[in-house]
């Protein structure tokens, strides 16, 4: 691996993005450095109390933003990018939550348009102890307050998609964006295929916690402070995001109807474990079939998002994935320390 360096970036307001893709990039990166990024919440840090309806203070398309795109030196497409969570901290004491008309998992949208009145727009705020590990929920028509894990999580990070294309940062898809998937959390890497020189990678849209599927289409969304590490894999190309784990992959499809998201990722998994393992396909379907995991991501988004997940500790003795880019990648946590 080329010798580590480690930046901080932190964008002025005016220096964020929203889209993947038709941007220059703010800065420069080889494999094997390791970077410090400040990010903004979803609502762009605008909302921060039961006043501050978003339909009020935000305004599209300035939502979800996202901190670069950076260059990275040596990608090129047919290439894979590597990008190991380090650490994601909450940047504030405190997060947000909301629901809006026509929009979530649980309401009439413009793609299933129905004659039901729109959903109130109420937004929560939670509170975040960093020392106790926990957020804290608070109901806003009653005193029914419950303590959560703190689970810090990337919701949308990704490269430039290919074909000259400049996509919003609402959308998943292949080159990554809006995943809103749990599964990237500090430990995890995820893999990316590159699509365009410099692959310009881009990340933001913290969330202090999740449940899967996102049901009302919005985290605790935080500002948080990230640091990660990249590596390019030279001549692996990757059609679809992977994560791996120390005890895990994972493969990610994006899609409506949600079904065609689910096979997308079991296809991947299934094809990817052949490729790690030697498993003949129909075993492999048929092992993951029995001991595989689905967890979702997101129900709400212009894409659904699911995942193929299933342990390593089940698979016959694997080739290193990636050319155990996790590995090398994880082990400079260490070095941070």
């Amino acid at each position: 691996m080329i010798a580590m360096s480690h930046f901080t970036y932190r964008p002025a307001r005016d220096e964020l993005a929203y889209t993947f893709g038709g941007r220059l990039p703010v800065a420069h990166l080889r494999s094997g450095d390791v970077i410090t990024v400040h990010t903004e919440d979803c609502f762009g840090g605008l909302v921060r109390g039961p006043a501050d309806l978003p339909s009020q203070v935000c305004q599209m398309p300035y939502l979800n933003p996202v901190s670069g795109p950076f260059f990275v030196e040596d990608a090129e497409p047919g290439d894979t990018l590597a990008v190991h969570l380090l650490s994601i901290e909450p940047a504030h004491d405190w997060g947000v939550s909301a629901t809006f008309p026509y929009f979530g998992a649980l309401t009439s949208t413009s793609h299933t348009a129905t004659l039901q009145p729109p959903l109130e727009e109420r937004v929560w705020v939670y509170g975040i102890d960093r020392h106790a590990g926990v957020v804290r929920y608070r109901a806003t028509a009653s005193d029914h307050m419950v303590e959560l894990p703190l689970d810090p999580m990337i919701g949308t990070i990704g490269v430039a998609p290919g074909g000259m294309e400049s996509r919003s940062t609402i959308v998943p898809d292949y080159y990554g964006g809006n995943l809103d998937t749990p599964e990237l959390r500090a430990g995890a890497t995820l893999y990316l295929g590159v699509n365009v020189h410099g692959a310009l990678l881009a990340l933001g849209d913290g969330h202090a916690r999740q449940g899967h599927g996102e049901a009302c289409g919005v985290g605790v969304e935080i500002a948080t402070v990230t640091t990660l590490a990249i590596e390019v894999v030279k001549g692996a190309a990757t059609a679809w995001p992977r994560l791996e784990t120390d005890t895990t992959i994972m493969s990610v499809g994006c899609a409506r109807p949600l079904e065609d998201a689910y096979r997308m990722a079991h296809q991947d998994l299934t094809a990817w474990t052949v490729d790690l393992c030697g498993l003949q396909v129909l075993d492999a379907y048929q092992l993951i079939s029995q001991a595989g995991r689905a967890p979702i991501g997101n129900v709400c988004d212009p894409n659904y998002t699911v995942l193929a997940a299933i342990d390593k500790a089940l698979l016959p003795p694997p080739q290193p994935a990636y050319r155990d880019a996790h590995a090398r990648l994880r082990a400079l946590a260490a070095v941070q320390e």
